[in-house]
């Protein structure tokens, strides 16, 4: 990320509606005319492209990635008209949840030119990814554009190059069709920010598409693309992806690229934040993965481990041990995560799948290392952004910073300490791991569904394999029923955090929201929860379709 520029002194409205101006010129520049949005939106949004779309473009962006790279392959569909048919439908998908910072429509259809000509002359594709649209998160670089990371104060920083993942993925083949939104400080479980409003989610208006990339969470939910680029730190891939009924991964750390792209200092790692793919597959998600570590990026970016991507086969020799972890200890989720668990872990059983009680342990503790380690400058940084610009402050970016107890300076001997104290934890997890010998672990994304707006405050049931550094794949199991989700209020509390989310359990508000579910892995595991996670849908189905 280039050094800060010198913020030019402005109304931050002025400089938002700028931001605002932009995405929706980028968007007016389209050559295919995208349908107009009702005026007045319905709360559900979710199956409106099937009634404004034309036949053409919807059936083209209905594909899923590993059926759009066999038909860009082998020339049955042309790079130009499935980059056409991506533009047109994310175009539109902008207009319904409000996901988007700009759509690249000049660069994405001049790439996809390229590339059929390309195959026309060469007779073969240009890489495993040609023609595939995939979209990108607005905080990772592309050169000559901006990079805010969700604060007013950043309109002015350029990026002087493309981030390496995109180096790696344009050699593949890929387009980049459009950049979406992000939170004000990229912390939020909720993408909303001052620049471009709330992102919401296309089940319910009402509710949050996650964040922090919730913009890509929505995109895709909606069919604007099939496979994007999102970042995780507490959450903000698998939270988005559950929220929004599609697939996300959050890999181990350091095994795809983390150069050019904002929000964190190259080689800090008191908590790593990773890269990571959302998509409408399972599929998309190993495709990605194996595409860029493929591409050995670490020969050119050291803090990579050069680990290749491995192939994995279930053991043969036993069952599948599969341990699910039903609460943490701390808040017990609602009705309809309990129910998604009780669904799939009784299809294991019947399908001799090994399943294993996994109880929590010690996760106060964790979001106590973590949050004391977030912003080990005490807030600083993040308050001299929003301070430059003179936007508000957004609530979830208060509660985060200001309202946390754990936001602290430290100091040189107190980051120590919590470093120490994070990797005694890693250490007795994987002692407790050890214990219940398990191969991989089902559990919440979340302590409830999507929630409504400014309201999602409990990040544990992610975070907690971030401070582990544990992969995990999330994805779609049902929704929810409000005739048969019922809270059983007679149980008691497991805490004060588990009644304010008691308190947040509205069955009418959250009927027909999307129910995902989380599988875990051990550090460098990538490969073996898709292995599972695609074993198990091979033996099941997918119960969400």
């Amino acid at each position: 990320m280039p050094p800060l520029q010198q913020f030019t002194h402005q109304p931050w409205q002025d400089i938002a509606n700028k931001a605002q101006d932009h995405r929706d010129k980028s968007i007016a520049r389209l050559h295919h005319a995208v349908p107009p949005v009702p005026s007045t939106l319905p709360k559900v949004v979710i199956t409106m492209p099937q009634q404004l779309l034309d036949e053409p473009a919807l059936s083209i962006s209905s594909l899923l990635p590993q059926d759009l790279v066999a038909s860009l392959a082998n020339g049955q569909l042309s790079a130009t008209d499935v980059s056409a048919a991506f533009l047109q439908r994310a175009a539109l998908a902008q207009g319904l949840t409000n996901c988007l910072t700009e759509l690249l429509s000049e660069r994405a259809l001049q790439r996809a030119k390229e590339l059929d000509q390309y195959l026309e002359k060469h007779k073969r594709p240009v890489g495993p990814l040609h023609g595939l649209p995939i979209s990108v998160k607005e905080h990772i670089g592309f050169e000559g554009l901006r990079c805010t990371t969700g604060y007013v104060s950043h309109w002015d920083i350029i990026s002087k190059e493309n981030a390496h993942i995109l180096q790696v993925l344009h050699e593949a083949g890929a387009v980049f069709h459009c950049r979406t939104t992000v939170p004000q400080t990229m912390m939020h479980l909720e993408t909303d920010s001052n620049l471009y409003g709330v992102t919401v989610n296309p089940y319910n208006r009402n509710l949050t598409s996650g964040g922090s990339s919730g913009g890509e969470g929505a995109l895709i939910a909606m069919g604007g693309s099939c496979l994007g680029i999102g970042s995780d730190v507490g959450g903000s891939i698998r939270s988005p992806a559950a929220n929004c009924g599609v697939y996300g991964l959050k890999p181990t750390a350091f095994r795809l690229p983390t150069d050019g792209w904002g929000y964190m200092m190259a080689g800090a790692d008191s908590v790593e934040t990773v890269l990571g793919p959302l998509s409408t597959s399972l599929e998309g998600l190993k495709m990605f993965m194996k595409v860029i570590i493929d591409a050995e990026p670490w020969l050119t970016e050291p803090a990579l481990i050069p680990m290749p991507w491995r192939t994995y086969a279930v053991p043969q020799d036993r069952p599948l041990r599969i341990g699910v972890l039903w609460h943490d200890g701390i808040v017990r989720p609602h009705p309809p995560i309990t129910r998604a668990l009780t669904l799939l872990t009784d299809e294991l059983k019947a399908h001799d799948i090994e399943v294993v009680e996994f109880p929590p342990h010690l996760h106060d503790e964790a979001w106590a290392i973590l949050s004391s380690l977030y912003y080990p400058d005490g807030g600083e940084a993040d308050a001299e952004d929003i301070a430059k610009s003179g936007e508000p402050w957004l609530p979830l970016s208060e509660w985060i910073i200001k309202d946390n107890p754990c936001v602290k300076k430290l100091s040189v001997g107190e980051l120590a300490y919590w470093y120490e104290e994070r990797e005694a934890y890693r250490k007795e997890y994987a002692l407790h791991w050890n214990k219940h010998k398990i191969d991989a672990l089902l559990c919440p994304v979340g302590p409830g569904v999507a929630p409504k707006h400014n309201t999602a405050k409990y990040w544990s049931y992610t975070s907690q394999w971030n401070l582990l550094d544990y992969p995990g794949v999330v994805f779609p199991v049902c929704k929810v029923d409000k005739e048969v989700d019922k809270w059983d209020h007679n149980g008691k509390a497991l805490s004060g955090l588990d009644e304010d989310n008691r308190k947040l359990w509205d069955p009418e508000e959250f009927h027909g929201a999307p129910v995902g579910l989380q599988l875990v892995g051990r550090r460098f595991d990538d490969e073996k929860v898709l292995g599972i996670l695609e074993h198990i849908q091979d033996r099941i189905g997918n119960l969400a379709a």
